[in-house]
């Protein structure tokens, strides 16, 4: 069965059917460009929302080492890939499904009215056939009756006995002509009406099948084209989706990876003083004349720690922005570990930078090499005032470097615009206790003799070594088998422990070669 021979009557139907066809395909199209802005929009929506939640602030919270906040930076990064790959969907769509359907459209369309012009024309050129068969019929029609009257008439002559021959004569004459006329006026219907059963069957068992036909392939092409069109809306998303599952699963890969014990011990890592609690402090026996002796004794458990600073709670500890400028007076407010990694983070950023002007001042001297050899490339003496500058900051860079470096290794900050840093040891001498019964517990009760920014190094215990030490590493200190230490600082974590030898020598020692008395 087929549209040619089953509906060659139903031109009506064949017409509404496949406009509602283009119709659903220009609907599917439109869809899909709806589909395709919903994706596009949702994809701008995502980069807002990474934009807004990305970490914004101080170098030294972008540098963060804890795990859970880098991964929530993490999340956001792999939120803005997949937007990305929302907006490669939307693209893929419009241009593999919206715009391949709209000129398949435009073309069905065309193809659809040049068949229906093919049927109409057809029906309109049977028309004028069926027009000229009538009109040759009725003059058949006509010119035959005449003739019959003409018959009549000459009868009705030749049975008048007043009629002469003449009369007689002439009215079989013009009988004849009417007939003979009519005879032609026969053969010209018959000869139209042959011409218009033989147009009327071409149309209705040839041209109206063969473009019925043409009719239905094209409704089948539109029909697969509609349904390749559903393939590739599923098929497009599909080819994103391994990239999309990426995405999500290194999300998915960066939560399982934090690190919550690493993150609580980051806290201290940076923030760590190497102080420890005061010492309880000892009764004053007003009783006796001994305040003298029971301060120094006071004075002598206390650990180290910025005296003023540890009773004043105005004064907190804060580190500075690591997007300011280091300065010795930012470094003094620091507690010894702090202290020292600032300076050696320091250090390694003036190597670097020193690192990117040699690099530079090289290439710079290379080029105006080129240029003396070959003056068309450029004039040599354009590039003398960044060398000079280049050299001036080399210069700078390194000045500076070997300032740094001294303070990293001698575990101090030289003059570097003011203030000094040192850790001297004093003598509990210098230390006052203040039993005025004035003073009020919330006010200070010790006062120093000495600048506030010296650090005191006070004992925390006494320790026995166990095995002989050499101490020939940077920062240790040697000793011997049953000399008695004094315990400055205890193990923080990494198996050292820091000592005071009785000639004053300060350094680190293996935890597991001491026992503390």
């Amino acid at each position: 069965m087929d549209w040619g021979s089953d509906l060659w009557d139903q031109h009506e139907a064949i017409d509404r059917h496949t406009q509602s066809g283009l119709d659903l395909l220009e609907r599917y199209v439109k869809f899909v460009k709806e589909r395709a802005e919903i994706e596009q929009n949702y994809s701008k929506q995502l980069r807002n929302l990474s934009k807004k939640y990305s970490r914004r602030g101080v170098k030294e919270e972008q540098d963060t080492k804890m795990t859970h906040q880098q991964a929530f930076q993490d999340v956001l990064n792999q939120l803005n890939d997949y937007a990305a790959l929302r907006d490669q969907l939307s693209e893929s769509m419009t241009l593999n499904i919206c715009v391949e359907l709209s000129r398949n459209l435009q073309e069905l369309r065309q193809e659809r009215k040049n068949h229906l012009c093919d049927v109409k024309k057809a029906q309109q050129n049977l028309e004028s056939s069926f027009k000229q068969l009538e009109t040759s019929k009725k003059r058949f029609e006509k010119e035959w009756r005449e003739a019959e009257k003409a018959n009549q008439q000459t009868e009705r002559v030749q049975q008048d006995v007043n009629a002469t021959k003449a009369d007689v004569d002439k009215a079989k004459q013009h009988a004849h002509f009417r007939v003979h006329l009519a005879d032609e006026c026969k053969n010209e219907y018959a000869l139209q009406l042959q011409k218009y059963n033989k147009e009327q069957n071409n149309l209705y068992y040839s041209e109206i099948p063969s473009v019925y036909k043409k009719l239905q392939e094209m409704e089948e092409r539109r029909i697969r084209m509609l349904a390749d069109g559903y393939v590739q809306f599923s098929e497009t998303e599909k080819n994103v989706l391994p990239n999309i599952n990426k995405c999500l699963d290194t999300i998915s890969s960066t939560g399982r990876n934090i690190n919550e014990k690493q993150d609580t011990l980051v806290l201290v890592e940076q923030y760590k003083s190497g102080a420890v609690p005061p010492a309880d402090v000892e009764f004053e026996d007003y009783s006796q004349t001994v305040r003298a002796a029971t301060s120094d004794n006071t004075a002598a458990h206390l650990p180290k720690v910025r005296i003023k600073q540890l009773f004043h709670k105005k004064n907190k500890v804060t580190s500075p922005d690591k997007n300011m400028p280091l300065s010795p007076e930012d470094l003094t407010r620091l507690p010894l570990d702090q202290r020292r990694r600032r300076l050696q983070e320091k250090v390694d950023d003036i190597q670097k930078e020193l690192q990117r002007e040699t690099e530079q001042s090289e290439a710079l001297m290379r080029m105006k090499g080129v240029y003396e050899q070959n003056s068309q490339l450029g004039d040599p003496s354009s590039l003398q005032p960044q060398i000079t500058q280049t050299a001036h900051n080399i210069a700078r860079l390194r000045g500076e470097l070997n300032k740094y470096q001294r303070c990293v290794l001698q575990g101090q900050l030289t003059e570097a615009g003011g203030g000094t840093l040192q850790h001297t040891h004093v003598s509990p001498d210098y230390i006052t206790v203040m039993s005025d019964p004035s003073v009020s517990p919330s006010d200070n009760i010790y006062e120093c003799e000495f600048d506030e920014d010296f650090d005191v190094d006070v004992p925390i215990g006494q320790c026995k070594a166990l095995y002989n030490f050499d101490g020939s590493s940077e920062g240790a200190v040697s000793m011997h088998v049953g000399e008695q230490l004094s315990l400055m600082q205890e193990d923080q974590g990494d198996g050292w422990v820091r000592v005071q030898r009785a000639n004053g020598d300060l350094g680190y020692v293996p935890a597991s070669y001491i026992q503390i008395i």
